[in-house]
């Protein structure tokens, strides 16, 4: 191809390449902790990236037996693997990653190397099982031969005199000698057992071990010298006086050994005595007994742990198996473990600051108890608003009566038996809650129509989570009256509260109630006393329409929303108000919304409208109306003279002041008209008139700068008479008589048409005074 550049090849042959994952770099193992019996929590470290593999091979040695598995349930680089065996030795456990891909009916598999430390676990043993323990009070009586003892053994029921023969065949069998022969055995083990729970060098001095030679199968093959047979028995009078030997106690110790298949190479066997932990025996996995001898009095408990050792793990031993606790007394007693835990433990609460506990139990009059006492409200409160203080820590009572509870607090009960120094397991846990107070001088603000402002305060000596407050009312979407809550506010220090309730309903009847909440299951609340109620007040009308038609004003108002229903409102009714010289009111019912009022004339009014409930008002914004001044009414002419005339008329409705104006009928005698008058009252009386005059009067009221309608009337003086003692008889005279008959002539004609319209004023018809000085200019001279 590289010679001749025209040449081209074809594949031969398709060759399928899986290349190898990335190893793991990091194994770790430890204990699955809900079962570390037969689980294990495996973590991986290894290459993410381009990293491809399918599952896992676990490879390990099983003991002698080795093991290998595929495995691909990892999240996260975890996995728990709980198939194990308890108690065995795995080692060598290695993780290789696998990738597998398949190809044209072919499978391809590649392993990646091994690219982390190997490890080794061992899975925990269980512990024994069926523990039982008994326990013989021995006191020895020496005489005067040292050879010569009686040794008295008292069971848990009976004391009696035991004969060493039979002793030994009835308590301290074959069994229970090997088990008091191998106690010697297992002090060499200690170093042994150095990962135990407590190292010790040497036994306790309060314990003695029994020792007995043991043959090469195992057997007992002499009594313990305690326990050699009596040759003689006697007493001198020296021996009653030596002070007897404090008592001791034998303890036999019986197991069976752990439920299969479990891997144990024996047991460990521990004596608490007063808090101290002692390892005293180690026994192999055939020894299923042991007996010790207690030289002190004091609290003991005995514990037994299966230990498994083959193998190149590490020693690890099982959970305690305990056997028993017991106390021995000074005085030679002793007490049995309390194991029974009381039972139906009930609380009363007798009051605010005292509950009393009672239980059952077998042992409840042979034995005290102890009453355990602890605040949970002091651990959900905060530190500023912590009221309860004296049972925030646990305190042990040996009383069944609880003093100095916090009224609201919640707290747990546990119930010990007691047979001092021992206590039994402790009873189920106990929750119980005080009943809060409640508050107290709960006031009630108003806002307005639909707003108020509720304020109380609480006693200092109460806890409580919150405060709930509610409201009762009639709901019209629902047609439904319940307790609603309202609003929540969280417990603080302060003794006084405030909270705003918004968006009521206006001129509407409403229950307030704030109750204390405290922690319980279900919540406890105190108390439905505090109660208030309250009508909101109305909202305000709005005057949509005022009208006024023939001396009545018409008056429409709204009220609300559009389409408010009035039908459970608490409003009692409208008050329609027309506030001028005169307040005139209205009542008119809630249904109404409309109003129809007669007001004087002449005045300017403030219209408002009031909605009213039981308690509470609220009026409209007001709207002026201003009313023009009616005409003079019933006008009349009182008095007449010569030279003056005297008008009486009624007022209607209100008046500043009246103007008069009298002008004279006879339309050649303008100059005789009066300038306008004017007065303030209902009477007057026209002056300076000339005699035999006709004259059309009108009166107008006026009021806030307005006028009425004119009132017209025509008054007439009186004429004047001649006096017949005086005659001037001349030529001047007659000359004069002559030209005012000339002129009286003149003056008929124009009286008689002055008359025809004197009638015609008389009559009420209304004068054109213009029309009159036109008529008067054109007649003749």
């Amino acid at each position: 191809m590289v010679v001749n550049s025209n040449l081209t090849s074809r594949p031969a042959r398709s060759v399928t390449v899986l290349t190898k994952p990335l190893s793991i770099t990091q194994l770790l193992v430890h204990d699955y902790q809900p079962s570390p019996e037969t689980g294990v929590v495996f973590e991986v470290k290894y290459p993410e990236k381009f990293n491809v593999f399918s599952r896992v091979n676990i490879s390990y040695w099983e003991g002698n037996n080795f093991r290998s598995v595929f495995y691909k349930d990892f999240f996260k680089g975890k996995t728990v693997f709980n198939h194990l065996m308890p108690g065995i030795c795995y080692s060598n456990i290695t993780f290789q990653l696998v990738s597998k891909a398949t190809f044209n009916k072919t499978t391809l598999v590649k392993s990646s190397g091994i690219g982390h430390e190997p490890q080794q676990h061992r899975t925990a043993p269980y512990p024994p099982q069926n523990i039982s323990i008994q326990i013989f009070l021995v006191n020895l009586s020496i005489s005067e031969d040292p050879a010569e003892r009686i040794t008295v053994e008292t069971s848990t029921t009976e004391t009696k005199l035991i004969n060493p023969t039979e002793k030994s065949a009835e308590m301290f069998d074959d069994q229970f000698e090997s088990s008091a022969a191998s106690s010697s055995y297992n002090w060499t083990e200690e170093k042994y057992l150095a990962n135990s729970s407590s190292e010790t060098t040497a036994p306790p001095y309060w314990w003695t071990s029994e020792t007995a030679t043991v043959d090469v199968e195992g057997f007992v093959n002499e009594i313990p010298p305690d326990y050699e047979n009596p040759t003689s028995v006697s007493f001198s009078a020296e021996t009653v006086q030596d002070p007897l030997p404090p008592p001791s106690f034998k303890v036999l110790i019986s197991w069976f050994p752990p439920k299969p298949p479990t891997a144990f190479d024996g047991f460990n066997i521990y004596i608490h005595k007063d808090g101290n932990v002692t390892l005293i025996s180690s026994v192999d996995e055939n020894t299923h007994d042991f007996v010790t001898e207690l030289m002190e009095p004091g609290k003991y408990t005995f514990s037994i742990r299966t230990f498994s050792s083959s193998g190149s793990c590490d020693i690890r031993e099982s959970s305690d198996a305990k056997a028993a606790s017991f106390y021995i007394s000074p005085d030679g007693k002793w007490f049995e473990e309390l194991t029974e835990k009381p039972n139906n433990v009930t609380v009363s609460i007798l009051n605010s600051t005292a509950a009393l506990v009672l239980w059952t139990s077998s042992l409840a009059g042979s034995s005290d108890a102890i009453v355990s006492v602890q605040s949970q409200t002091c651990q959900k409160q905060k530190e500023s608003q912590r009221l309860e203080k004296y049972y925030c820590k646990e305190v042990n009572l040996t009383s069944n009566v609880i003093r100095n509870l916090v009224p609201g607090a919640q707290y747990r009960v546990v119930v010990y038996l007691q047979k001092a120094p021992l206590i039994g397991p402790p009873s189920d846990p106990l929750l119980f809650s005080t009943e809060p107070t409640g508050i107290k001088d709960l006031v009630l603000y108003p806002l307005g129509p639909s707003a108020v402002v509720l304020s109380w305060s609480r006693p200092y000596h109460s806890v409580f989570r919150k405060y709930v407050v509610e409201m009762f009312y009639f709901n019209p979407v629902t047609m439904t009256s319940e307790w609603t809550p309202y609003y929540e506010i969280a417990a603080t220090v302060s003794l006084s509260s405030t909270v705003r309730l918004t968006n009521l309903l206006p001129a509407w009847y409403y229950n307030f109630r704030v109750t204390m909440v405290t922690w319980a299951e279900p919540e406890r609340s105190c108390c439905d006393t505090s109660t208030i109620s309250f009508i909101t007040a109305p909202v305000a009308p709005r005057i949509t329409q005022v009208e006024y038609v023939k001396t009545l004003l018409y008056i429409t108002w709204r009220y609300g929303e559009k389409g408010l229903d009035l039908s459970h409102s608490r409003m009692l009714h409208w008050q329609v108000t027309a506030e001028g010289k005169k307040r005139i009111k209205k009542s008119v019912s809630r249904n109404m919304m409309t109003a129809v009022m007669a007001l004087p004339a002449g005045d300017i009014y403030n219209i408002t409208v009031t909605a009213f409930t039981e308690k509470s008002s609220n009026a409209s914004l007001p709207y002026v109306v201003k009313l023009d001044p009616a005409p003079p009414k019933s006008l009349f002419a009182v008095n007449k003279t010569q030279t003056s005339v005297t008008l009486l008329w009624v007022e209607e409705g209100f008046s500043d002041y009246f103007e008069v104006f009298c002008r004279c009928s006879d339309l050649v005698q303008s100059e005789y008209d009066k300038d306008a008058v004017m007065v303030s009252s209902h009477v007057v009386t026209i002056s300076n008139l000339h005699p035999g005059t006709s004259y059309n009067c009108s009166i107008t009221s006026v009021s806030h700068h307005s006028a009425s309608v004119p009132t017209f009337i025509t008054v007439s003086t009186l004429v004047a008479e001649m006096n017949p003692n005086v005659v001037v008889i001349s030529l001047l005279a007659v000359l004069s008589i002559l030209l005012i008959g000339l002129l009286l002539a003149t003056l008929v004609v124009l009286r008689r048409k002055h008359l025809q319209m004197s009638r015609e004023c008389g009559a009420g018809t209304f004068v054109n005074f213009a029309t009159l000085e036109r008529e008067r200019r054109k007649a003749p001279i």
